[in-house]
């Protein structure tokens, strides 16, 4: 594995429970961490753990404020998301909308490095039986996944199955596609983590659940 991390990582979605088991492993290797959250409060919590949030409501926030919320760092990672209620329309502003303001925003300051947590069978048709809103996640973390792979950015895209709070394993099963199962969210994040530093997951997109492989051997071989 190539250790090439970055020095300022921007977290979209920042305030939420993927990217606070990130923060950790970023900030330890004396990486920058610039959490994008909503509320003050957040910001406020965050800036104990030492990093420097920027607030940002991404799903009002204008093109130039997506600009200014990630300038001067040169990674984004996504793992923003509407919630896991009945709200479709935030399945588009969140989940849709945020990434591709994301990606324009990454596009316009030159930030080529992007990591995106999007989720397990995207591809395939969404079941309908588990309502509107369930349709309309699967369509918009698809459509996010598609706009980021046509972007032009050094894109890796990680989609994981049901997220737990669990106690992280640190063993994964990844490829570009695994099995339906579930992951802790602290192996989500060492996963990512792994991904920044390795410029081989350039272009790659996999699944992961929760699987017998250490983590950096599984990124290893997927490469």
């Amino acid at each position: 594995m190539h250790v090439s991390l970055p020095d300022k990582v921007a977290i979209v979605g920042g305030a939420g429970k993927v990217a606070r088991r990130l923060i950790p492993l970023l900030v330890a290797r004396g990486i920058d961490v610039v959490p994008l959250v909503r509320r003050q409060e957040q910001a406020t919590e965050l800036e104990s753990i030492g990093v420097s949030p920027r607030l940002l409501d991404i799903e009002s926030a204008s093109a130039d404020e997506w600009v200014e919320a990630l300038r001067g760092c040169d990674a984004v990672v996504f793992s923003a998301g509407g919630g896991a209620d009945g709200n479709v329309e935030r399945k588009r502003t969140v989940d849709l909308e945020g990434s591709t303001n994301a990606i324009e925003a990454a596009r316009s300051l030159h930030i080529h490095r992007f990591v995106q947590v999007s989720a397990i069978g995207v591809d395939s048709p969404p079941d309908e039986s588990r309502g509107e809103a369930w349709v309309a996640y699967v369509h918009a973390k698809r459509d996010a996944d598609v706009a980021l792979r046509a972007s032009g950015l050094r894109w890796t895209i990680l989609r994981p199955g049901r997220l737990t709070d669990d106690e992280p394993s640190g063993h994964i099963a990844l490829g570009e596609e695994v099995g339906y199962g579930s992951i802790p969210r602290a192996d989500v994040a060492a996963t990512i983590f792994a991904c920044l530093r390795d410029p081989a997951t350039v272009g790659k997109q996999w699944e992961l659940v929760s699987g017998e492989i250490a983590i950096g051997d599984a990124v290893a071989a997927a490469v």
